[in-house]
């Protein structure tokens, strides 16, 4: 009996070593995320590029918001300008951040910066491009994150990228939305 509980011990600390070896392995493509997504919206070059650039206009498409319509959120310096900034507290004081324009290319480009400090420590960066095409406006969302080993793994383990994108998808849906209204 004493040899079978130690092969049955030494069958589980084999596949537990296994398990994790391959999550490090899988998890190092999680490093450093880039999700790019796309939406064309029906509307002008400039209402859409004011929607994007304008944090007070966040609320009415932010993914999070629609997620947690709790959240509190503050719009910070001049908006509209580098340096403005949207910050957040959701989920019952377990979302904290918040997110600020870094460079503004009028009717081109909005690049920003997050600063996230719970429920994770992240400082991930979205840019977002716009241009013209015969269906309307393209907007292109650049979202990159960078991260540790042991948070990859765990995004990894609870298959966090495939969330960033459909919440990423479903924010660009929403904007789209709004301003086809």
């Amino acid at each position: 009996m004493k040899k079978n509980m130690i092969t049955i011990i030494t069958v589980i600390v084999v596949a537990l070593v296994a398990f994790i070896g391959f999550g490090f392995y899988k998890s190092s493509e999680l490093t450093n995320i880039q999700i790019v997504k796309s939406v064309t919206i029906n509307g002008s070059k400039e209402e859409v590029f004011d929607m994007v650039r304008y944090l007070k206009n966040f609320p009415k498409w932010s993914p999070f918001l629609a997620q947690d319509p709790t959240q509190k959120y503050e719009v910070k310096g001049t908006d509209g300008t580098i340096g403005a900034q949207y910050h957040w507290d959701g989920n019952k004081g377990k979302d904290l951040g918040y997110q600020e324009i870094v460079k503004v290319d009028t009717f081109n480009f909005v690049g920003m910066k997050c600063d996230i400090q719970k429920p994770f420590v992240a400082k991930p960066t979205f840019d977002y491009t716009f241009k013209e095409t015969q269906n309307g406006i393209e907007v292109t969302q650049d979202f990159k994150v960078e991260s540790g080993k042991v948070d990859a793994f765990f995004m990894w383990l609870f298959g966090a990228k495939a969330d960033m994108e459909k919440t990423n998808q479903q924010g660009l849906d929403l904007l789209k939305k709004v301003v086809e209204k």
